[in-house]
C-alpha cells in the first residue's frame, strides 16, 4: 500500500519467508525495524535485532533483501506486513 503525502513511514514489518523447499516446514516470520538508513534503491532499510536480516522496503511494499555477509544468499519473503 503506497504512502500518502504527510503519512509517517512504517517503523516495523513482519517478513514471512517460505519453509524449506521440498518439505512441509512452517513459514518463518521475522520482525524488522527501521534502521534510519537507506538502501541502494533509496528506500528505508529495516533490520532484525541481530542485524543479520536486512531489507530495503519501498513505500509500495516491494522488498529487496540485503546481504550482510560475504557468502549470504538471502531468501525473498513471501509477504511484508506493516506492524503498528
Amino acid at each position: 500500500m503506497p504512502m500518502e503525502e504527510g503519512q509517517a513511514m512504517t517503523q516495523r514489518f513482519a517478513l514471512t519467508f517460505p519453509g524449506e523447499t521440498g518439505g512441509h516446514a512452517e513459514q518463518d516470520v521475522v520482525v524488522v525495524e527501521a534502521t534510519g538508513g537507506r538502501g541502494p534503491g533509496g528506500h528505508p532499510v529495516y533490520a532484525d535485532p541481530s542485524g543479520i536480516v536486512q531489507a530495503e522496503i519501498s513505500d509500495q511494499g516491494e522488498v529487496r533483501m540485503l546481504a550482510t555477509g560475504g557468502h549470504q544468499d538471502p531468501r525473498t519473503p513471501l509477504h511484508a506486513e506493516p506492524l503498528p
